[in-house]
């Protein structure tokens, strides 16, 4: 579900103003989940509805900027959780 938000999040960024159809026909989720896709991001003020589909709000660069550095931040420690296979040979 996830996957799903911050797929529809990222359409909307490339491609606003976007409708549920369009995202619905590249994605190729059915109309009823795009639909919830977009309810979630408008409640957390990520997106807005407008006369011409789904646009970004002021909060949404902000939201991408940090969900990028948690990822990364994610992203390190995993790699440092690794055991390395040449040390494990030795």
């Amino acid at each position: 579900m996830l996957e799903r938000h911050l797929e529809v999040l990222r359409m909307v960024i490339e491609s606003e103003p976007i409708g549920i159809v369009k995202m619905s026909n590249e994605t190729g989720y059915p109309h009823h989940k795009v639909r919830y896709s977009l309810r979630v991001l408008e409640e957390e003020t990520l997106i807005e509805p407008s006369s011409q589909g789904a646009i970004t709000t002021d909060r949404t660069h902000e939201f991408v900027e940090e969900l990028d550095g948690k990822v990364d931040e994610i992203m390190d420690k995993m790699e440092s959780m690794k055991i390395d296979a040449a040390a494990e040979a030795e």
